[in-house]
């Protein structure tokens, strides 16, 4: 493992990045409805690019020099768990069907914003009082399931929800957003994983501000749609070619209570990036990783990872004739909830060893196996 140099390094992130990455997180980006949070994410890009491309689903794509052919990918993905509209009773209230893995345990009590055909429209997750709920004949306390947690809109029939503009199929996201909290950590939704699209236009930026000429393409892409099974690396992967591609994307910190250790590996905030072996996983490709952050004084930390990675690292490897593939993970605390945590000296370093990763990188770097 790279240990961390013991001298404090110059701040990465600018006023203006910080901002941008404020603005980010708090715009809704839901599975399938990304566009939003595409256009913010290619215009802060764009100064820093030669040329930008969208597919028909909404992946966005940023090029530096694109007429070289030698491909590199740096990745991440801009979908956000959420909800759909999936049926409204006589009485006002809206019942859902998930859009992604989003868990139903933490929804009673949520604000959310229903996205309808007259913009957004402020409800909650109703949820029974405590009082009543202890007062049920056969003293069991209800669990929240997908069947009995419903949104109230303020609705009074199901003819006032319809003239708010909601409808069968408006997606539902939640309300919280980016705020700070003690000894430099973060917190906010969807920090999996528009962290990662944020850190790769961070890469993309300081390429550019330093005038640093790659000797190949290098395509940086927002991928749409992981969150149900990896679709936009699927379909941008295909599209693209890449002969090297790298993943950035989030994994668990495993520190806070009521996780195993056994199960999931000894991983912290603000103890630097997590390298993982996996199959999908290029072995010498992982190696020149491991050896950047060593040269780099970059601390990671380790995980193993088993078939999958779960991650658009797969959907890369498995590309076309086979892509070596890297996964570069943040890690971050309370995945799939509005409280996600993660600590700033992680973003700068999983920045830095990108950064340096792709400085490293040549089209003659050998990743044979033999």
């Amino acid at each position: 493992m790279a240990k961390a140099s013991s001298k404090k390094s110059r701040s990465i992130l600018t006023d203006n990045s910080f901002s941008f990455f404020k603005n980010y997180i708090n715009n809704a980006s839901p599975v399938g409805f990304e566009t939003s949070g595409q256009k913010l994410w290619l215009e802060y890009l764009k100064p820093y690019i030669d040329t930008s491309f969208t597919d028909p689903y909404g992946t966005a794509v940023g090029v530096v020099n694109p007429n070289a052919d030698f491909k590199v990918v740096i990745e991440g993905h801009a979908d956000e768990i959420s909800w759909f509209v999936n049926y409204v009773n006589p009485e006002g209230l809206l019942y859902l069907k998930r859009n992604g893995g989003v868990d139903v345990q933490i929804a009673p009590a949520q604000r959310v914003f229903i996205h309808g055909k007259k913009g957004p429209v402020k409800a909650v997750f109703g949820w029974p009082a405590i009082h009543t709920r202890l007062s049920n004949p056969d003293h069991k306390e209800p669990q929240p399931k997908l069947d009995n947690v419903f949104l109230d809109c303020g609705a009074r029939n199901k003819k006032e929800v319809e003239q708010l503009g909601i409808h069968i199929g408006a997606v539902v996201t939640y309300q919280d957003g980016f705020d700070e909290v003690a000894n430099n950590y973060y917190i906010g939704r969807a920090f999996d994983n528009r962290v990662g699209g944020f850190m790769i236009a961070e890469v993309t930026r300081l390429l550019k501000e330093n005038n640093k000429k790659l000797p190949y393409s290098l395509y940086v892409v927002n991928a749409v749609q992981e969150e149900i099974g990896l679709r936009g690396a699927e379909m941008i992967a295909r599209r693209i070619k890449p002969n090297i591609a790298i993943v950035t994307d989030v994994t668990h910190d495993t520190t806070t209570p009521m996780i195993s250790k056994h199960v999931e590996g000894e991983i912290a905030c603000g103890k630097g990036p997590s390298l993982a072996y996996a199959p999908a996983i290029h072995n010498k490709l992982l190696k020149f990783v491991e050896d950047i952050a060593t040269k780099k004084n970059i601390p990671v930390q380790w995980r193993a990872l088993s078939r999958s990675t779960g991650t658009d690292t797969d959907s890369f490897a498995y590309s076309n004739d086979g892509c070596p593939s890297v996964l570069i993970s943040i890690p971050l605390r309370y995945m799939h909830t509005t409280v996600e945590m993660i600590h700033r000296d992680d973003i700068e370093n999983t920045i830095r060893l990108m950064y340096e990763t792709l400085l490293g990188l040549t089209p003659k770097t050998n990743l044979n196996y033999f």
